[in-house]
């Protein structure tokens, strides 16, 4: 690190689970973001501020009035234009030395396949099952951890899914692909503007201690959090063996 990177990170560098050693490894890595919108905004910006190297995001939408009402990194001046787009200028403006590529559009197929194939972690920040099945299903495949997150009216979730333990449970263990309940998307139902930023920020905060290797994850445990009673509980999580993508 030179000395303007040792002065930008200098409350990282002074905790001791971190230091330079683990500041270093955030600088060298690279994450993948999939969607730019509620979820999406905190990680991006958490990331980018805390020094995550390269950084991949991605978004097919683009910004609307709507979104503003939550979708932190988004302003007046990115109505219309594409969300990973908007996003990456804020995160470009907060920090100039990190690499990052905004993706406009949908990664699918052998194009998601390839991004998750070359991160060393996977964030789904996206609002509907088919990808995030598509995002799981890669990273079982690639064995790389994700970190999911939901929110939706005043309900959020958030599990890690280290699939580079074999013992690991995938998000398909919890939510199956052939047995999952009809979305609840925010469009139709409605979502608490500051929610999104806690749910998002412990997405990033799971991610950065995943690239670190400090602390405990919530790999095994699903994190849900009721904003109306002020209310956290914790679910233990355990691998299906009979997983269609992971047993």
């Amino acid at each position: 690190m030179n000395d303007n990177q040792l002065l930008r990170y200098s409350r990282h560098i002074l905790l001791d689970p971190i230091g330079i050693a683990g500041q270093e490894k955030l600088l060298a890595a690279h994450a993948l973001i999939i969607g730019a919108g509620g979820l999406g905004s905190p990680v991006a910006l958490y990331l980018a501020a805390a020094g995550v190297g390269q950084i991949t995001l991605a978004d097919d939408d683009v910004v609307e009035l709507t979104n503003l009402q939550r979708q932190i990194a988004h302003d007046m001046a990115s109505l219309g234009v594409n969300k990973a787009q908007s996003a990456a200028r804020r995160m470009r403006e907060m920090n100039p030395d990190i690499e990052i590529n905004a993706v406009n559009l949908r990664l699918a197929g052998d194009a998601l396949d390839a991004a998750v194939a070359r991160a060393d972690v996977v964030l789904d920040c996206c609002d509907n099952f088919p990808t995030r099945h598509a995002v799981n299903r890669a990273c079982v495949r690639h064995r790389k951890p994700l970190v999911s997150g939901a929110a939706v009216r005043f309900d959020g979730q958030i599990a890690v899914f280290d699939l580079r333990d074999d013992a690991a449970p995938c998000y398909a263990c919890l939510f199956p692909e052939h047995a999952q309940d009809a979305e609840m998307r925010c469009s139709e139902f409605g979502v608490f503007s500051p929610l999104v930023g806690v749910v998002g920020s412990i997405q990033a905060m799971e991610a950065l201690k995943l690239l670190i290797g400090a602390g405990d994850s919530l790999s095994g445990r699903l994190l849900l959090h009721d904003a109306l009673s002020a209310e956290w509980r914790t679910l233990r999580l355990k691998k299906d063996p009979g997983c269609e993508v992971c047993g």
